[in-house]
């Protein structure tokens, strides 16, 4: 299994096969899932004090709070997939 790393922001990384979703803090559902998280001990503050921007979740039910865009974060997605196939 190929494992893909991918920067989140502060030098902070993330496994990309573990991640389902990339979403933005602001709706209501997304706050609840935050704060689930928080409650059982699966929550990762990745923001080094900056407004959270993006909430990664990951298929072992951690979230992981970002201080860069969701769109940043998948493009970077993207440019890592692009740079495993050209080698």
């Amino acid at each position: 299994m190929d494992i893909r790393l991918i920067n989140i922001g502060f030098g902070n990384i993330v496994s990309a096969n573990r991640v389902i979703a990339i979403v933005s803090p602001e709706s209501a559902p997304i706050k609840r899932i935050i704060s689930d998280a928080r409650d059982r001990g699966q929550l990762i503050d990745a923001t080094y004090g900056r407004r959270t921007r993006a909430v990664i979740i990951t298929d072992s039910g951690h979230v992981v709070l970002s201080a860069i865009q969701p769109e940043t974060v998948a493009n970077r997605f993207v440019i890592s997939k692009d740079a495993q196939g050209d080698g």
